[in-house]
């Protein structure tokens, strides 16, 4: 191979493969390295170049991706806020692939081994892994036997052996001059030994094998796992288990995983021995050689000792990488209408935390989740004072005027459903709901709720968070960690800052999907607005409480840290219902308000034209005239003329109000009341790989099978049903003891035609 010239500069050689000013500040060629990712990004996302070009450049001059993706949509052609954060990724992935080929580039320069063949192979190198694979021969190795046979001398006997060109004469001739008793090399045979090992190590290192033999595993391997224990246990679904690599599901490799973990499981990657040293073989062996063999046995060696344990590691940690992606992409599904579940506005609402021995704690909020009352009652065993607890809600319901109970599915949640279903049949114009109370105990003993609440006890916060979770699931839950949400599947088990990452992002976009009321967000919420920190958002909140309400956006200038670049990227996604200027009470941005007004003033309306109500007209106006002719002399583009105009003919709307309204209930039903064939509605609660998981109303979620779910093939259940949806199942089949229900929304859907 050839060496690169000892004249030619290190930088120019990083440049010409990583094009990247982040490797050498010369300006021509950061436009190179623009240019480079750009094309990639265009192509892999079916964007134009153009618009791919300028998200790069507002998420390096430090726009968050709400922002982006609401305010610049110009910019970037109208891309979603799920695809700027998937771009964001890649990119970043590019530019840390680049990072990464110039600090290989340096250390192989470095060693005086950088020839045009490694140039070329790092160049061509499109991901991390095979980046690696080419540099693992020149990494720094721990003490090995290979590099104590160097250290004998013995490499020239290795490479001699390897290269096969000899036809005649016998091996431990070959490797008698390179006795040395004082380096430890006694016999022809030890010679031979240490050769065998270099030459193991070599093969073992070559990127081309292992590329070759990881594209065969990947296809054709298995995953294998077998009981490590006599011991009955959830995972004897895999005490003799087996399945090709490229069929696994995402949920097997991770309960696998948890297995071996908890020591039920022994697991292997099981790969066709004899196919992996053909194809070794074809590549390291010349025939015809005196040392053919040799070289043929050290292969083998390599392959046993070396390369199928690394490989088998390797392809575990792919499988569970992948696994694990694919997990916090279906926890970032369910999480977002999770949260973006539509509210119960106006309402006073009660909130019930049911429990036996303790007694079930009790809250009631005012419309807009301020506390009024709170108390404890004991319905349920082993006090049964259901007359009392009766007679104590019935009181606290006639008295603050609660029209809707929120009541918590943990321990005595179905007594507590009973209860109140009896209770509600003397309130007409009272309904419940059962609401998901998952981290509610995160947030009663967490350091906000003992600011929100100091008086109160850790599991009377509790109610008030599962009341307020009915009258705004957004606003409440923001305060809990999003892992403590409860719909998604083994997020002990994910990589923890990716799965905080993914899930944070899901939050930040819908909290600005929706905006914030400024004047009642608590800090838990603000934090997540585009532009803010936890920090700013502490201090607007002190602001409020030292000065009063907030009526201008302009206002929001005044909160100490929040500088003009903070100020563009939040000040749209917050609203003041108070304001004088309507506009401050919608999506428009203060940037756009001068553009807002000129859109009214060219369909004949002026800023008082614009009601709670919005503009009556407006939609016909525009149509008159033209939204590209409105455009053009507003002096923004379409995109926003027709976000603007959204906002004008519903001022402070909330996306969350065209979903479907939450299912309040006022009658009960029993696992034991279901037969086979009855059609029921109920809520879908989780979506996960196999299926999706539906409330009933019996306490106990039923599992429609992805199977069950519609009349076609569905790759994922996420396809056909989101958390959140309202659905028809019919009841397949119930197990009371093993407390199972088999639903189905396709054979619903066919009795309804």
């Amino acid at each position: 191979m050839k060496k690169i010239k000892k004249g030619v500069s290190l930088c120019r050689v990083i440049l010409r493969i990583t094009n990247s000013t982040n490797y050498c500040r010369c300006g021509r060629h950061g436009i190179k390295i623009m240019e480079k990712i750009t094309s990639q990004l265009s192509s892999e996302f079916k964007q134009k170049a153009e618009h791919v070009q300028n998200v790069i450049k507002l998420i390096d001059e430090g726009n968050t991706i709400p922002f982006i993706a609401r305010y610049r949509k110009e910019l970037h052609g109208s891309m979603d806020d799920g695809l700027l954060r998937d771009l964001a990724d890649r990119l970043q992935y590019l530019r840390n692939l680049d990072a990464r080929r110039a600090e290989i580039i340096s250390s192989i320069d470095g060693q005086g081994k950088l020839t045009d063949e490694l140039v070329a192979a790092i160049e061509a190198a499109t991901t991390l892994a095979k980046l690696e694979d080419i540099y693992r021969p020149y990494k720094q190795k721990r003490r090995t036997r290979a590099t104590i046979a160097r250290e004998k001398g013995l490499e020239p006997l290795a490479e001699i052996l390897f290269a096969q060109e000899l036809k005649s004469g016998y091996l431990v001739e070959i490797a008698a001059p390179y006795i040395d008793e004082e380096k430890g090399v006694n016999t022809a045979e030890e010679a031979l030994q240490g050769a065998s090992d270099i030459i193991a190590e070599d093969i073992s290192d070559s990127a081309e094998i292992r590329d070759k033999l990881k594209v065969f595993m990947s296809e054709y391997g298995m995953l294998v796992s077998e009981a490590n224990t006599e011991e009955d246990s959830v995972y004897r679904l895999y005490y003799e288990f087996s399945e090709v690599l490229p069929r696994l599901q995402s949920h097997r490799v991770l309960a696998i995983n948890r297995g071996e973990k908890e020591k039920f499981l022994k697991v292997s990657i099981d790969a066709d021995a004899v196919e992996c040293l053909k194809i070794i073989k074809r590549i390291v062996i010349k025939r015809g050689s005196i040392t053919s063999d040799f070289v043929g046995k050290a292969a083998e060696d390599s392959y046993e000792r070396l390369i199928f344990p690394s490989l088998e590691r390797e392809l575990r940690n792919n499988l569970t990488d992948m696994a694990s992606e694919q997990a916090i992409k279906m926890f970032a599904v369910n999480l977002k209408p999770t949260l973006m579940q539509p509210p119960v506005k106006n309402m006073v609402t009660m909130g019930f935390d049911p429990a036996y021995r303790t007694g079930c704690k009790i809250a009631v909020v005012d419309e807009t989740g301020k506390l009024l009352e709170t108390g404890v009652v004991y319905p349920t065993m082993p006090h049964n004072k259901t007359a009392e607890a009766k007679a104590s809600l019935t009181r606290m319901i006639k008295k603050h005027g609660v029209k809707a109970v929120a009541i918590g599915n943990g321990t005595a949640s179905k007594e507590s459903e009973i209860f109140v279903a009896d209770m509600l049949k003397e309130l007409p114009g009272v309904a419940y709901m059962v609401v998901n109370e998952a981290g509610a105990s995160v947030y009663s003993a967490s350091k906000l709720a003992a600011g929100e609440f100091p008086e109160l006890d850790v599991s009377l916060r509790s109610a008030v968070s599962i009341a307020r979770r009915l009258q705004d699931p957004l606003a409440e839950l923001v305060k809990i960690d999003p892992k403590s949400i409860g719909v998604g599947q083994y997020q002990h088990d994910m990589p923890g800052a990716r799965l905080d990452e993914t899930l944070g992002n899901v939050v930040e976009d819908c909290v600005n999907a929706v905006g914030a009321d400024i004047n009642t967000a608590s800090p838990a919420l603000l934090s997540y607005v585009s532009g803010l920190t936890a920090s700013t958002a502490n201090n607007i909140v002190a602001y409020r409480e030292e000065n009063g309400i907030y009526s201008s956006r302009s206002q929001i200038k005044k909160v100490p840290k929040i500088g003009p670049k903070a100020y563009e990227q939040c000040a749209g996604f917050l609203r003041i219902p108070e304001s004088k200027n309507i506009l401050d009470n919608t999506g428009v941005h203060p940037e756009s308000y001068k553009a807002a007004e000129k859109i009214l003033e060219i369909c004949g309306f002026t800023l008082k034209s614009v009601s709670k109500n919005g503009v009556i007209g407006l939609l016909e106006k525009i149509g008159q005239v033209g939204v590209e002719k409105v455009a053009e002399t507003s002096g923004v583009g379409v995109p926003t003329v027709n976000d603007i105009v959204a906002e004008l003919i519903k001022p402070g709307r909330d996306p969350r109000d065209e979903l479907p309204p939450a299912m309040l209930r006022t009658d009960v039903m029993d696992m034991k009341d279901l037969v086979s064939g009855m059609v029921l509605q109920g809520t879908v609660r989780n979506v996960i790989d196999f299926g999706a998981f539906v409330d009933i109303g019996v306490h106990q979620d039923g599992l429609v099978h992805v199977s069950e779910l519609c009349n076609r093939y569905v790759k994922h259940p996420s396809e056909v049903v989101k958390v959140g949806d309202i659905v028809n199942v019919e009841v397949l089949s119930v197990d009371v003891a093993k407390k199972r229900i088999a639903l189905s929304i396709k054979r619903a859907q066919k009795q309804n035609t």
